[in-house]
């Protein structure tokens, strides 16, 4: 090295304390071509600095605007994702508001009629939430499963092994992989 280099290298700071503000380095090489080409190319340096912090800050502005869509979307698809449901709900609300009529009419009094309109609707029913991914528990006769049963009351029984299912008080259901509600059972116990 001259002794000029020499001097201006004893001069410059270390490559980590020369930082711009959005702490950008400036390698040794970058500095010494800099020195090299002159005043020019230092102001060059500084106008590509100034553009690429301003390219930074528009990115991070464009970020900013594609979270809040992103929100607006999520909020979207929350607010309305039981649309779908809904609509396959709306014929069977139709079958039971036109029983209902035909019954208040009178136009329907044969019980056997009102029973097979009724296991109609169910079916229906029942089809709906199977196409929707939810099951009904049936653990009667089983082991009490405290993953998908709740146990209400134990009942003393002989005839069956401790902590069996003796009776389901009110139904539970799955939903996919997931126990959307516990089913509710009588559990038995040793008198």
């Amino acid at each position: 090295m001259s002794n000029k280099e020499e001097k201006n290298h004893e001069e410059m700071t270390p490559v980590s304390e020369e930082k711009d503000d959005l702490a950008f380095e400036h390698t040794d090489e970058e500095i010494a071509d800099a020195e090299k080409e002159g005043e020019g190319s230092v102001e060059a340096l500084k106008k590509e600095v100034q553009k690429l912090k301003e390219s930074l800050l528009r990115n991070a502005a464009d970020y900013e605007n594609f979270k809040k869509r992103k929100e607006s979307e999520v909020w979207r698809i929350r607010e309305y994702a039981s649309e779908d449901v809904l609509k396959k709900l709306f014929p069977l609300y139709e079958d039971l508001s036109r029983s209902i009529e035909s019954i208040e009419k009178g136009e329907s009094n044969d019980i056997e009629t009102l029973k097979m309109g009724m296991k109609a609707i169910y079916e229906k029913f029942r089809s709906l939430l199977a196409s929707e991914g939810v099951e009904e528990i049936n653990s009667l006769g089983k082991e009490f499963d405290v993953d998908v049963n709740e146990a209400v009351m134990q009942v003393p029984r002989e005839d069956l092994p401790e902590n069996t299912v003796v009776e389901v008080v009110e139904k539970g259901f799955k939903y996919k992989d997931k126990v959307a509600k516990h089913e509710k059972v009588l559990v038995s116990k040793k008198p």
